[in-house]
């Protein structure tokens, strides 16, 4: 990470942070998910920088970006996306999103497809009426107020005990993060979140769906379904991985994200 830059740029008036590999290369845009921030791409960004300019911004309230009351929805999630490419001068990158920010690369594929080389979309929040409103009315924010009211390092000591299997410096970025989250962004849960049906149908460039097998959000069915709706979508599922699947299976993540990203330079 010595070699990356850290920069701020004004995106749909929000102040966007991000981390940048550079070079002039292809460039890869890395969208995190709730509670987590830029940084947590870590793993993902150090095996595509020989080949790729990796981008990974905060998104508001998450990170260094600004935190603003209130605006947490996916629109303006999508917006921030699209006037950072056109900040940065980035053509035709290839969107990478985890969580919401899968759901972020869906709705800025639907809005402005010409503006992208293709998308990942990672076990994105792709969730029925009935599990939004479960997810928005449970304790979820009031979690996250209590993990801030505790030492950071006894979170970390809970985080390092839950997830054994993930390296040392990866659970330090994420609880890194988790402290630098404003309580505004759980905004995002309001539902109703953007129809993912109808966005997945309206795809009109390559597409990878990544899913897990270990309590996901995108089921094998649903998967499946959405696949028969789309002829640009490809579903590939990695074993042993739950929704956190950059954090879980960070090797065979890169592997597939690579192949796609080289499927993506030898296509017309």
């Amino acid at each position: 990470m010595n070699k990356w830059t850290a920069r701020s740029c004004e995106a749909n008036g929000v102040n966007t942070h991000y981390l940048r590999t550079g070079g002039d290369k292809p460039p890869v845009v890395l969208l995190h998910g709730l509670m987590t921030n830029g940084a947590c791409w870590t793993p993902l960004a150090r095996a595509l920088e020989e080949d790729y300019d990796v981008v990974m911004p905060d998104a508001r309230g998450h990170g260094n970006s600004s935190a603003p009351g209130e605006g947490y929805c996916y629109n303006n999630l999508a917006t921030d996306v699209l006037s950072l490419i056109e900040a940065l001068g980035l053509v035709a990158p290839v969107l990478i999103g985890h969580s919401m920010g899968g759901m972020t690369a869906a709705v800025v594929a639907n809005r402005n497809p010409e503006r992208l080389r293709g998308i990942v979309l990672v076990d994105p929040t792709f969730l029925t009426l009935q599990r939004q409103h479960e997810v928005y009315e449970s304790d979820v924010a009031a979690q996250h107020r209590r993990i801030l009211n505790q030492p950071k390092e006894n979170f970390l000591a809970e985080i390092r005990t839950r997830h054994s299997c993930r390296s040392r410096e990866l659970i330090e970025l994420f609880v890194h993060a988790r402290f630098q989250m404003s309580i505004h962004a759980f905004e995002i849960l309001t539902p109703p979140n953007p129809d993912y049906v109808q966005l997945v149908k309206a795809l009109d460039i390559p597409s990878l769906l990544v899913i897990g097998d270990v309590g996901a959000v995108v089921s094998p069915g649903v998967a499946a379904e959405l696949a028969r709706l789309n002829q640009h979508l490809e579903v590939v599922q990695i074993a042993e991985a739950g929704h956190g699947i950059p954090y879980d299976q960070p090797e065979r993540f890169s592997a597939i994200v690579k192949a796609f990203l080289l499927s993506l330079t030898h296509s017309p």
